[in-house]
């Protein structure tokens, strides 16, 4: 049975738009990113009420921003952000806990945006041990969601292998984020078809939908991208999309709408978010079907050997540091391209010889957006 969902954190703006809905009974799912608290270290007992309510009724998920899976060394922040969930799911009983593929820009472990890496023997290495401690500390199914975000048309079309092979060993699955894919069809000029082709749609357990917005790009001139942004509504496309996606995904259980908070202002804003929660749950009712066993519970097949040390490579993590550095201070493309290939990056697994210059762009945009923190 499939469960209509919605994405929701301790916010005002959130909750208050949220509360008719809540109210109506509907609201089946409950994802909840664990580690925003850091602003707001104490939970009030009505919002934990709120969690154990779905908790309770095993629709209760959780969804991690900054742990920043592949990070090429192992930060003390990432041991504390296990140490975090791991109170959280003896707390709350999460259903099931997810992360963002990719690295966090920045020096400060709450500051950058999630952005892509190479497909490497090392990078896969690195995510099957950070899924794998994950796991350990949550005790229930893990995945990871796939990005929007891409520097190239070949990078797309490896996505749906690279999150395969990193699942697999905790046979994990896949959050199957609809805008995300969206924004690549577009941005790469690519049918959803061939790129839904790509993906293990048997490990699909979960499906974002969301809004985002266009940004003109100086380097290529009448050519429009189109951002990740979560403020705006569910395009019309997205809800095509997941018609088209819904029953190819035999183990779905969750899918849910997100929408960043401070989106959702005005009484246009709020009231166009419960419209589009209505339109995601017509969609779900009219595939939805009586109870049938799914063909994975995404629990490990064997007890998870957790090495002594977390897996690292050193090479990444400057790579990886200067990526970021160049990202935030370019002045524009034309400086940030120069800067990567007078860089270590040059003649590497990053390929920053044939990066997108209009996805430069955009990386450089959104480094700079971000580097003070979501």
């Amino acid at each position: 049975m499939l469960l209509p969902s919605i994405a929701c954190n301790l916010d005002k703006n959130l909750l208050q738009t949220a509360l008719p809905l809540f109210e109506s009974g509907k609201v089946e799912g409950l994802e909840w990113s664990f580690d925003a608290l850091f602003k707001r270290p104490n939970i009030p007992d009505w919002f934990q009420e709120l969690l154990l309510a779905y908790a309770n009724e095993g629709r209760l998920i959780g969804h991690g921003v900054y742990f920043s899976l592949f990070s090429g060394k192992w930060m003390p922040e990432q041991a504390e952000w296990l140490t975090q969930l791991r109170q959280f799911a003896k707390a709350y009983r999460f259903d099931h806990v997810t992360e963002h593929f990719g690295f966090m820009t920045g020096e400060d472990f709450h500051k950058g945006a999630p952005l892509s890496i190479p497909f490497t023997n090392s990078t896969v290495a690195i995510g099957i041990d950070r899924l794998k401690r994950i796991q350990d500390a949550c005790n229930c199914p893990v995945g990871l969601e796939n990005l929007a975000f891409a520097y190239g048309l070949e990078e797309v079309k490896k996505h749906g292998e690279f999150l395969e092979k990193l699942i697999e060993p905790v046979n994990g699955f896949i959050i199957l984020d609809l805008h995300n894919l969206f924004c690549q069809l577009h941005n790469f000029e690519v049918g959803f078809d061939e790129i839904l082709a790509l993906y293990p749609l048997q490990r699909v357990r979960e499906i974002h939908i969301s809004g985002g917005s266009w940004e003109d790009s100086m380097v290529a001139p009448n050519r429009k991208v189109r951002r990740d942004t979560h403020d705006e509504p569910v395009p019309e496309t997205v809800f095509d999309l997941l018609e088209k996606t819904i029953g190819r995904c035999p183990n779905l259980k969750f899918v849910v709408l997100e929408q960043l908070s401070n989106a959702l202002n005005t009484e246009e804003e709020q009231l166009a978010f419960r419209q589009d929660f209505w339109k995601m749950n017509h969609i779900i009712v009219q595939h939805n079907a009586p109870i049938i066993a799914p063909t994975n519970d995404f629990m490990p097949m064997e007890r998870l050997m957790l090495a002594s040390q977390p897996a690292e490579d050193l090479l990444l993590a400057e790579q990886q540091a200067e990526l970021s550095n160049i990202l935030e201070t370019a002045a524009n493309y034309e400086d940030g391209h120069q800067r990567l290939l007078n860089s270590t990056l040059e003649n590497s697994a990053w390929q920053v010889e044939n990066w997108n210059p209009a996805m430069l762009e955009t990386a450089i945009a959104i480094a700079r957006k971000w580097k003070q923190g979501f």
